[in-house]
């Protein structure tokens, strides 16, 4: 679990660049015509005041060495940044407050070191009292979300079983070490079975075409529920929100983690493996705010996005959208 003193964790972050706030204005007009760059605070997220109530915080992870050791294609460290500079623009609605808790980054290849860091910087906007929305970097991001909640509930005295939701074309559930951005689930499985806890793992969007039959079974063996990619389309919507509310009762908190791979390569190409098939954003936007409404969502965080890769902005404004989505109360 988490190993990493808070002193060293926070050697690994670095402070919310507002400069990355910045858009239109139009002051000029009747009514609220505030955009988000208007309302985003920057947010020490080791410093330990309370923060009111539900606060949205936004926290990157520049990290590339998860693809580079699963045999990716890197660039998604500049993610967390484009994310940022697409959602400055867009507008606040219903959106009362918005902090930046700026960044852990991975140096090189000291993985470990960072998904640490990243567990603890999580842990201490949780500690807060915030909702922490995590952009990545790659899946691995996904290790070091996990124990950032299981180390605050923990500190908490809270026993309470943690769903992972996970939409996604990729099961990974790779059981190869060292880590990469396909084993994270499988830690994550590991890690449960030492602690004598039950893995609950969902993942909704699996390609067929993009999992061997060795990660199939796997899955087979966690007893993880999932729903192919083919079977979640705007036709099953219905079936898939159903299925979806029966996990969610079945615990007591959720994690939800979004490979942006999921999302067709048309609508998302800014992936180290764009989908041939995928997930309709419609379906994917469902569930996230199925999953939101439920009343049980602690953590959130979104992997994969590499600009390098992205086509007009295409892949950055589906992801700002479901960001956007995430920080509404």
């Amino acid at each position: 679990m988490v190993n990493v003193p808070m002193a060293q964790a926070s050697e690994l972050w670095t402070a919310a660049d507002m400069a990355l706030w910045q858009g239109r204005s139009d002051a000029g007009e009747r009514g609220d015509t505030r955009r988000l760059f208007n309302i985003a605070a920057a947010l020490n997220p080791f410093d330990e005041t309370p923060l009111p109530a539900a606060a949205r915080a936004l926290l990157g992870f520049a990290c590339d060495a998860g693809v580079q050791r699963n045999q990716g294609r890197t660039g998604a460290a500049q993610g967390p940044q484009a994310i940022r500079r697409m959602l400055a623009g867009l507008p606040v609605h219903d959106h009362e407050a918005l902090y930046d808790a700026g960044d852990v980054s991975c140096q090189g290849d000291a993985l470990e070191a960072a998904q640490h860091a990243l567990a603890r910087t999580v842990q201490a906007v949780l500690a807060r009292g915030g909702f922490p929305v995590v952009l990545g970097g790659g899946h691995e991001i996904a290790w070091g979300t996990w124990q950032g909640l299981r180390g605050h509930l923990d500190a908490s005295g809270d026993p309470g079983s943690v769903l992972v939701l996970n939409l996604d074309a990729h099961f990974d559930l790779r059981t190869a070490r060292p880590g990469s951005s396909g084993t994270p689930f499988d830690q994550i499985a590991t890690a449960c079975q030492a602690r004598g806890q039950t893995f609950h793992y969902a993942c909704l969007g699996v390609s067929r075409l993009g999992n061997t039959a060795a990660l199939f079974a796997r899955a087979d063996e966690l007893q993880a529920c999932w729903i192919e990619d083919i079977d979640m389309q705007e036709r099953h919507m219905e079936k898939v929100l159903e299925q979806v509310q029966q996990v969610i009762d079945g615990v007591d908190h959720v994690y939800l983690t979004i490979d942006l791979d999921v999302l067709p390569a048309a609508v998302m190409p800014a992936v180290s493996a764009p989908a041939a098939y995928g997930v309709p954003m419609g379906v994917v936007e469902a569930i996230v705010d199925r999953v939101r409404r439920s009343g049980k969502l602690r953590v959130a965080d979104l992997a994969e996005f590499n600009p390098r890769f992205d086509q007009d902005s295409h892949g950055a404004r589906a992801a700002a959208r479901l960001v956007y989505r995430l920080l509404q109360a």
